[in-house]
């Protein structure tokens, strides 16, 4: 099968830690990977943010990535994309008419208008996948939510308007109903953590012998509640906070948020015992958890989270706010422990409590790696999207029109009345884990 996914700012190929690069980029790079491992073929297309990128770039067995010019070849900030977003999807038009895919997989909402418009007239099929869905945002944000002003009413049109939603978790998919999508157009199919990287066994980063440890992994901005870590940690003594994210270490006395830190960690008197480490590679990520007591990830919202799933694959137990997808990847009393999200003095407790019983973190841990290994595996979840594919394939009468042999080169086969059937019964079978 022929997979395009529309990944508009979050390229799969950018290095992580940036305001705009997370756990969207993870997510689309292990998923069509995944896919491509089970013999289909994924061109992700993503917005040209740099002169010096190819038009094309082989990202793995089955996958490439696609630069598409629209707007400045420079970073521009994910919520000042839209009025480049009419260019994207003209390129994703002649695109598709040239190379016409089985199903359109777009994450986030301006992909999702984007790949809508290109569909439209190709009648292809088009799935959609939020990541982050802008009424929570703005329910949570306020006056500080920078989300264009057009987005809530284009997520509702994406929500009416594409073949299924593939949501991540049960808090979306009660929200999108709560926007109205009809709850036969939803699935649920949670990200996943690449297990061969993320395990118990392995190097440890080194720490200070008699400390115990404390980890925050993530996007230096406000809503992922560093600060709240930073407050608590005045209530829990003897123990260090290590926070990796952000810029590279040498740009981050420049960084506004980590100068908003500094500030919080200086005001609670702990800044001796706060270490800011900046962006810190996915190849070190690994042994920075397993050097770890615990793993604090407390946003004050979370669509999914990754870091979770990441953490507890590296037999960390977590202490997680109850918001998102943590309430479904983090089992409180089994994983981890929930806290309420913006309540450092809940936070601080839980923290003391864990940090004081090494047989509850030891029992955690081992829960958490099992938890991740039978659940979150990327190819679990890359069999459980396919069965969605083939669902929406067969719901449309639409066949594939080309599979990837042996040698990776492409064969096209023209489209035959009759043949959706056998396709959806053979993506159906692949679907299978």
């Amino acid at each position: 099968m022929r997979i395009a996914m529309v990944s508009e700012h979050a390229s799969p190929l950018a290095a992580l830690g940036g305001v705009d690069a997370g756990g969207q980029n993870v997510h689309v790079a292990a998923l069509a990977t995944a896919l491509a491992a089970r013999g289909h073929e994924v061109l992700v297309h993503t917005r040209r943010d740099s002169p010096r990128l190819a038009a094309r770039v082989r990202l793995a067995h089955g996958v490439v990535v696609e630069h598409v010019d629209a707007g400045p070849a420079a970073y521009v900030p994910k919520d000042a994309l839209p009025p480049y977003m009419g260019r994207f999807a003209d390129h994703l038009r002649r695109s598709w008419e040239a190379e016409p895919p089985d199903v359109v997989h777009a994450h986030f909402w301006m992909s999702g208008i984007a790949a809508l418009d290109a569909a439209r007239a190709l009648r292809l099929p088009v799935l959609q996948t939020f990541h982050a869905l802008g009424v929570v945002k703005r329910r949570q944000q306020g006056t500080s939510d920078t989300s264009p002003a057009e987005r809530l009413q284009a997520e509702e049109r994406i929500a009416a308007e594409v073949d299924q939603i593939v949501a991540t978790c049960s808090d979306e998919l009660f929200e999108l109903l709560r926007l109205g999508a009809p709850r036969r157009r939803v699935s649920v199919v949670p990200c996943g953590v690449d297990l061969d990287h993320f395990t118990p066994a392995g190097p440890m980063a080194a720490r200070r012998s008699g400390v115990a440890r404390i980890l925050s992994v993530g996007r230096l901005v406000p809503r992922k509640g560093v600060g709240n870590v930073i407050a608590a940690l005045a209530d829990v003594p003897g123990a260090e906070l290590v926070v990796a994210g952000g810029p590279p270490a040498a740009a981050l006395d420049a960084d506004p948020e980590m100068q908003r830190l500094r500030r919080t960690a200086s005001e609670a008197g702990v800044s001796e015992r706060v270490c800011f480490l900046g962006s810190v590679s996915r190849e070190e990520l690994p042994a920075l958890f397993r050097s770890a007591d615990v793993v604090a990830c407390v946003p004050w919202y979370e669509p999914f989270g990754i870091v979770p799933l990441e953490a507890m694959a590296c037999g960390v137990p977590i202490v997680a706010s109850a918001v998102g997808g943590l309430v479904d990847s983090v089992v409180h009393g089994v994983t981890g422990v929930h806290v309420p999200p913006r309540d450092p003095a809940a936070l601080a407790t839980a923290l003391r409590e864990l940090l004081a019983d090494a047989p509850a973190r030891i029992s955690y841990g081992a829960a958490g790696a099992e938890r991740a290994r039978s659940r979150y595996g990327w190819d679990r979840i890359a069999a459980a999207t396919l069965g969605v594919y083939a669902d929406v394939l067969a719901r449309r009468g639409l066949p594939a029109t080309t599979n990837r042999g042996p040698s990776g080169g492409r064969h096209r086969r023209p489209r035959q009345a009759g043949v959706t059937a056998k396709v959806a019964a053979k993506v159906s079978a692949e679907a299978q884990p």
